[in-house]
């Protein structure tokens, strides 16, 4: 199979001068082409490729599209079997591409694959953004094994398996170029922030299977573009959240879900209040804006299709976290 490996960037010279070279030395493979699509950078980050890395393929957006966009405008440009994503924050490890092939090889009905995510900050811990594998639960709040919420767990192996999850991390992010096309690719509305959810809650609706595997590690820095403590970086996760709700829950259960996860959004952000981050609930306010005025287009969205009811693997993460104490993963 032919791999594409594609890192989105925007203004990043200095994360493509360190993470790069990862990249480059571990992706070897005579069927793997690595790509770099800017975002309409304006520092010297496409120079720096040009001069120091003539091997890499640079394709050119005409404006910052943000992940969704950005990656569905360069991967039209492309012809390969397999997608791999890849940001431009991550460093990859010796052999770490070959645990996931064999997966595609030996799996057919598999269309998506996330590696262990690391924090390359502090590399036995876990990382934010993927940890082992992504999970929701019935409300749509996405967590991790390895992550729930700001709890992040220690590698100690626990999580070196191979299993189903429900969505993979965009921070690397592998999936079968025939079944992006059929799912035609990222929704453009969320701009950046769970739009890989998204992407899979839809792949889960047309019965393919998304694995992690433990086998293949990478290191992630995490909040390098948006830092968790940015509003703007609330304000998507929320609104983006909701817009997933709305476009691939169950029919007879969504105007419910919707409701009660609104209710838990005020909590949310009373609890922002409480922490004197008043920005923070300022920005679940417009989320919750953002997500009426679009409302009628993402369920103008919903697909034909049957949506599964067994898409959550817990019915409450908040109520099984802050409520009855469940701070890990296999304590759900």
């Amino acid at each position: 199979m032919k791999i594409a490996l594609v890192i989105l960037n925007w203004n990043g010279k200095q994360l493509l001068e360190k993470f790069v070279p990862s990249i480059v030395k571990f992706s070897t493979l005579k069927n793997v082409e690595i790509y770099v699509a800017d975002n309409a950078s304006t520092d010297n980050s496409i120079d720096f490729l040009k001069t120091t890395y003539p091997q890499i393929n640079i394709l050119i957006n005409s404006k910052n599209e943000g992940y969704a966009k950005g990656y569905n405008t360069a991967l039209q440009q492309i012809a390969a079997d397999i997608f791999c994503l890849v940001n431009s924050d991550i460093e990859v490890s010796k052999n770490w591409l070959n645990p996931i092939l064999t997966i595609f090889n030996e799996e057919p009905n598999t269309a998506i694959v996330q590696p262990k995510i690391l924090d390359f900050k502090n590399k036995e811990k876990f990382e934010y953004a993927g940890a082992a594998g992504g999970f929701i639960d019935k409300f749509g709040y996405p967590y991790c094994r390895g992550r729930i919420f700001d709890k992040i767990e220690t590698d100690n192996t626990q999580y070196n398996d191979n299993t189903s999850i429900f969505w993979a991390s965009g921070a690397c992010f592998f999936i079968r170029s025939s079944v992006f096309y059929k799912l035609n690719g990222f929704d453009e509305h969320y701009f950046a922030h769970q739009e890989e959810i998204d992407l899979c809650w839809r792949a889960h609706n047309l019965n393919f299977d998304i694995k992690y595997t433990g086998e293949s590690t990478v290191y992630h820095v995490g909040g390098a573009t948006l830092s968790k403590a940015n509003p703007t970086k609330t304000f998507l996760n929320f609104r983006n959240s909701l817009f997933s709700i709305a476009k691939n829950s169950p029919t007879s259960k969504v105007v419910l879900i919707i409701f009660l996860r609104l209710i838990l959004d005020g909590i949310a952000g009373i609890k922002f209040i409480v922490e004197l981050k008043p920005r923070h609930t300022l920005a679940i306010v417009k989320a919750h804006f953002s997500f009426y005025y679009h409302l009628r287009k993402m369920l103008n969205k919903r697909s034909t299709l049957a949506k599964k009811t067994n898409y959550y693997h817990t019915k409450s993460i908040v109520w099984k976290y802050f409520i009855k104490g469940k701070k890990v993963f296999t304590d759900l």
